[in-house]
């Protein structure tokens, strides 16, 4: 395993982390317009599987997307402007955070609507047949009692699509634990449908990047669609300013002893020549990266709105 390698993945999970806690921070500035979702605590499921997609792979995200985002690529400045509105947003500022989509690295949207990310990363599969590219959807754990995702696995099944349904399983669906509303295993309903499952360690780059490595191989190879769900876990609340007040007292230092920056710190202090200087190096530039992204989004312009006349009939 190439070391300077995963000090990139490391470097693009500390960026997330620190590009939503800086979101956090502007939103309770009153600087985002709409809500946030933020991914802190699953970042390895989102890098893990982006460093082994192609350019042109399709991913559809839920609206907890900036982690899949900035790991697909989009700029996060671009991103950041997106979120507080502005001119020089991805989508011009008016798709907000739940929203986004970014064509030129292969985001073929984020979705607000439980669910609604399967539905569309399956059309993309409908259209992808026989070519080597893979259509991904990422959905929590929630969207599995929805009726678009018994649909969309048939449908994949059927048709044999070149697609990866990626289940980012926290232990919430917003604020309810699993356990209390989902019956079963998650993998036995697509495992019902004969379609091909694994269960991954969602807290370790390392592991989900190997998942990810070997479940696109068997797809681009004609094997139709493969379920992957990833056991990983939210560190802050649903959305906007919930405290998170319904977890069990110790769940969340439970799964903070295993976050997916300190696992991957540990590998690297190990078999990175120089390992604590290089790390310090990348937390700088990512500081710096980041620092810059706010000054620069908080100066750019509002949209203009469109002239009535672009409305009419």
């Amino acid at each position: 395993m190439d070391a300077d390698f995963q000090l990139d993945l490391y470097r693009r999970m500390l960026t997330i982390r620190r590009f939503e806690d800086l979101v956090q921070t502007l939103f309770l500035r009153g600087e985002v317009y709409g809500t946030t979702h933020l991914y802190s605590g699953q970042e390895a499921v989102a890098v893990g599987f982006a460093s082994a997609m192609e350019p042109d792979d399709r991913v559809a995200c839920t609206y907890r997307g900036h982690g899949h985002l900035l790991a697909r690529g989009t700029e996060p400045e671009a991103l950041l402007a997106e979120l507080l509105g502005r001119e020089t947003g991805v989508n011009g500022g008016r798709a907000g955070s739940m929203n986004v989509v970014d064509l030129d690295h292969g985001v073929i949207g984020c979705f607000g609507i439980v669910g609604g990310s399967i539905a569309a990363a399956t059309g993309v599969a409908l259209a992808m047949r026989g070519s080597p590219r893979v259509s991904i959807a990422y959905f929590g754990d929630g969207t599995t009692n929805q009726a678009y995702f018994f649909e969309c696995l048939n449908f994949a099944k059927v048709f044999a699509l070149p697609m990866v349904f990626v289940c980012e399983n926290n232990g919430y669906g917003e604020y309810t634990p699993m356990e209390a509303v989902t019956a079963g295993e998650i993998c036995a309903r697509a495992g019902a449908m004969e379609i091909p499952t694994r269960i991954v360690d969602g807290m370790d780059v390392h592991a989900t990047r190997r998942a990810a490595v070997e479940v696109f191989s068997a797809v681009r190879a004609g094997g139709g669609p493969v379920f992957v769900e990833a056991r990983t876990y939210r560190f802050v609340g649903h959305s906007r300013s919930d405290p998170g007040r319904y977890r069990p007292e110790g769940e969340l230092e439970q799964w903070q002893a295993r976050d997916p920056l300190e696992l991957a710190r540990g590998w690297l202090r190990e078999h990175l020549d120089g390992g604590e200087r290089r790390l310090a190096e990348v937390d700088a530039a990512v500081g710096e990266l980041l620092a810059a992204c706010e000054a620069s989004a908080l100066a750019a312009a509002f949209p203009t709105p469109a002239p009535p006349s672009e409305f009419k009939e």
